[in-house]
């Protein structure tokens, strides 16, 4: 089933959050408008309008992942 959650990163949260995505063993996607990245590409994500709210996407449960997005949802 295809989760996704609307978030909101700081320039200082993009290394903790790429480290969250890459400790899943699912595909984690993050995207603004059309423009899609690889959520466990720290280069992608920082390529990412950091000021706009940003959806994860994703097909898989970590109840740590869950955790950490609780903590960035946007509400």
């Amino acid at each position: 089933m295809k989760m996704q959650r609307s978030i909101r990163l700081r320039l200082n949260e993009v290394k903790d959050f790429v480290e969250a995505a890459s400790r899943c063993n699912f595909d984690v996607d993050i995207f603004y408008n059309r423009y899609v990245v690889d959520a466990k590409s720290i280069l992608g994500v920082y390529a990412l309008d950091l000021t706009k709210t940003l959806t994860v996407s994703y097909n898989g449960y970590d109840p740590d992942f869950e955790e950490y997005l609780n903590e960035l949802a946007v509400a």
